[in-house]
């Protein structure tokens, strides 16, 4: 698994490289385009999920013991986190989401039937694994429900309530803006609170803050450990991100809002990156300073990774469903919310069981690279060469999201 990873690694940034240089000015236009701070909302709330909230304090430790893990001592815990997380592995959303605004219209690669149900697969196992995550962390994070380890009723009832909402959102379009503008705003409105308990009520001072913030250039010196699986929990992570980058990409192409090829990739790399840095410097200073996260902090912190369990769900239920044309509008809406509801539940049970491992849809998405790559080589390589601009029916205007179903 690990050379095929590394495979796989080393062909996406390849290719990144190869759309910088080939197509660094386009116009990147998607088919129901909205505003820049919108795409950028929707990107960041579909392309996370509750892990960003609930995995940090229960890593760092593990990335500062080097006696245990000698392979994490080339950096410090914050910068480890942050690598496993942002910035070069954007990278994955980037290069899928400019395939599919720019070039899949002109190759169709994923309309050849054995190539859907793939990637439907892909879409519909990486969805329960969401949910499946949620559910598994949330002992940790609420021990006063249960005894701080097993998964209590209540915890389910709280996921089944996430993926219902998530479920009845997808039915509409618009909604995808609330949800994902709300998100954003009260994740921030977190790292605001949090920052100020710890910043400002006698726990430290913005200097200290900057210092910690500091921290994350060690990330950056380091840039090439991170290229390659470093271990086999970065593995884990290296293939669960290739699991989100096919639907993450499918998804938020629709949503690009005619900036050129560069931007987007600044977009998609630096915004993101930026967010997830100022969080995880605030949750390393709560764990290097031992400081306890209050009761309504805990609270707040679920709440938000539930919203972006539901943004999550919500951008792949309206993926799959809409790629199998199992529609609100061709089921009816509560057709469509029971027969998501049911199945989302019964996957995400088949991961509490076992059954199913995230690393391995995201093997099975870098064969779907290659797949595409070698298809575009051998039918589609004049179309795909003569690209020049986005796709002529797309068009800059964004009221067509209000009007979408």
């Amino acid at each position: 698994m690990t050379l095929w990873l590394s495979t796989g690694l080393i062909f996406t940034f390849a290719a990144i490289a190869l759309i910088l240089y080939k197509w660094w000015d386009v116009q990147c236009i998607g088919v129901t385009p909205v505003r820049t701070l919108t795409f950028i909302a929707i990107l960041f709330t579909s392309g996370l999920d509750v892990g960003l909230i609930m995995f940090p304090l229960t890593e760092f430790g593990g990335y500062g013991d080097l006696s245990a893990s000698p392979e994490y001592g080339f950096a410090n815990p914050l910068a480890i986190e942050f690598g496993f997380w942002a910035f070069l592995i954007w990278g994955f959303y980037f290069l899928t989401c400019f395939y599919f605004a720019i070039i899949e219209p002109r190759v169709q690669f994923f309309e050849i039937p054995l190539v859907k149900v793939v990637n439907n697969v892909v879409i519909i196992g990486t969805c329960a694994f969401t949910a499946y995550l949620l559910l598994v962390n949330l002992p940790w994070y609420l021990p006063q429900v249960g005894d701080g380890e097993s998964v209590v009723p209540t915890f389910y009832a709280i996921v089944f309530a996430a993926i219902g909402l998530a479920v009845y959102s997808s039915s509409k379009i618009k909604y995808v803006r609330i949800l994902s503008i709300g998100s954003s705003v009260l994740f921030i409105a977190l790292i605001a609170g949090m920052w100020a308990r710890a910043f400002l009520m006698g726990d430290g001072s913005p200097g200290e803050f900057l210092g910690v913030v500091g921290l994350l250039g060690e990330y950056f010196t380091n840039l090439h450990q991170f290229v390659l699986p470093i271990n086999d929990y970065h593995e884990f992570y290296l293939l669960w991100w290739f699991s989100w980058s096919i639907m993450i990409g499918q998804f938020t192409a629709r949503f690009v809002s005619g900036i050129k090829t560069w931007q987007l990739l600044i977009a998609m790399l630096a915004v993101p990156s930026i967010a997830i840095g100022v969080w995880f410097s605030v949750l390393f200073h709560y764990h290097d300073q031992g400081l306890q996260v209050a009761a309504f902090t805990n609270l707040a912190m679920i709440t938000v990774g539930v919203l972006m369990v539901v943004n999550s769900l919500d951008s792949l239920i309206r993926l799959y469903t809409d790629n199998l044309n199992l529609t609100a509008q061709r089921l009816g809406r509560a057709n469509y919310v029971v027969f998501n509801f049911l199945a989302m539940i019964g996957l995400t049970m088949l991961f509490q069981l076992d059954f199913l491992r995230i690393q391995w849809v995201g093997a099975l998405v870098i064969a779907l690279y290659f797949g595409c790559f070698a298809y575009i080589l051998a039918k589609k390589r004049s179309e795909v060469a003569a690209i020049r601009t986005s796709p002529e029916e797309n068009i800059l205007d964004f009221h067509k999201v209000e009007l979408a179903g």
